[in-house]
């Protein structure tokens, strides 16, 4: 371990030689390349710097206790010792997190696909509650969302909804959402006052760069249609929605939210670009059954991750065993706490995994 910091260290010490020269601040495509490598070596070399003048502290104090007569220096040096060491062991802990080999996505943009599943009309409904669950998550950490494509229900549900949430580390904090998420609770439509149990499905792709995935436009079939829905004039009295179709895979992507064909047919591209990743990503993870093992389910779909059961207020993720009662705020985007214990329970994994 101490071998990685001290190159962390001096690789991040020679960035900024680096990033001080002319020649390299004047090429915006490397500056930002050793920006972004600096960025991610500054919490790791930060920790690192602590952990040393921990080190440090530990033994002034000790020197100063064989050293010195004097009671109350003494006992100023023995408070410092036992500082010093219990934050040296803080640091080492973060240390072998920040360690932890990165997921190549955790910068990403993400794309989310929201499906309605068991349930009907009822499962719309809950569809487009957490829908906007995660709107009001993105915009509490500024993040931006642009809609893809929506299928509405007359009574305010949706079928599915697909959008794109645009920020610094959006997958590496929604890429936990992906799975069943299961609701309970007395619908509307319900006159005897029975609970039901609807599902619906949350799939979280990262978007995937043109250097990611290569698409042969060979492949690709563009229908026009007129749009549908919720609107403006102009996107729903003009052929401006479109539905690609990759014939070598059978995905089939609308997108009607932009006035403008040619903008949605950008979108389309940028979603399929994205599934076509994913199914890599998801080939690599059954490939790697150790390493699926030690994530706290984040590849697959068919997994029941939440229920969120609103007669008695709790929701409930099923991973790791998290229990919150306080779903009227998780509704309203309130999530950071839910993601924060998967993010904690996966590196605990993760670290465990690399001690077996």
């Amino acid at each position: 371990m101490f071998d990685k910091l001290e190159h962390a260290l001096l690789r991040f010490e020679e960035l900024m030689n680096l990033l001080s020269e002319p020649d390299v601040a004047s090429d915006t495509k490397r500056f930002q390349a050793l920006m972004k490598e600096q960025g991610e070596l500054a919490p790791i070399v930060e920790a690192y710097k602590e952990y040393k003048k921990c080190k440090e502290n530990i033994e002034d104090s000790l020197a100063m206790l064989q050293e010195e007569s004097d009671e109350e220096l003494r006992e100023l040096a023995k408070e410092e010792l036992n500082e010093s060491k219990a934050r040296v062991e803080e640091l080492e802990q973060k240390l072998k997190i920040l360690l932890l080999p990165k997921d190549p996505n955790d910068s990403k943009n993400v794309i989310v696909e929201i499906r309605a599943g068991a349930g009907g009309d009822e499962a719309a409904l809950f569809a487009a509650e957490i829908y906007r669950m995660y709107v009001h998550y993105a915009e509490s950490r500024h993040w931006k969302v642009e809609t893809m494509d929506v299928e509405e229900i007359g009574i305010g549900g949706m079928k599915f909804v697909s959008f794109m949430v645009s920020g610094q580390g959006a997958y590496s904090y929604l890429k936990y959402e992906s799975g069943v998420h299961r609701v309970q609770r007395v619908p509307e439509t319900e006159s005897g006052g029975r609970i039901h149990t609807s599902t619906i499905t949350v799939a979280i792709m990262p978007e995937a760069e043109e250097v990611d995935v290569q698409i042969d436009m060979n492949d690709c079939k563009f229908d026009v249609f007129r749009a549908s829905g919720n609107g403006g004039q102009c996107v729903n009295t003009t052929d401006s929605a479109v539905r690609l179709t990759h014939i070598p895979t059978g995905i089939v992507i609308s997108c009607q939210d932009e006035k403008s064909q040619l903008k949605n047919k950008d979108k389309a591209l940028k979603v399929l670009r994205a599934k076509l990743y994913d199914l890599e990503c998801q080939k690599a993870h059954d490939a790697e059954a150790e390493a699926r093992r030690s994530q706290v389910g984040t590849g697959d779909r068919s997994e029941k991750i939440r229920t969120y059961n609103f007669p008695q207020g709790r929701v409930t993720d099923h991973r790791i065993k998290l229990t919150l009662y306080k779903l009227d705020s998780i509704m309203n985007g309130d999530i950071q706490e839910i993601i924060d214990a998967l993010i904690a329970a996966d590196q605990a994994a993760k670290l465990a995994n690399m001690n077996e």
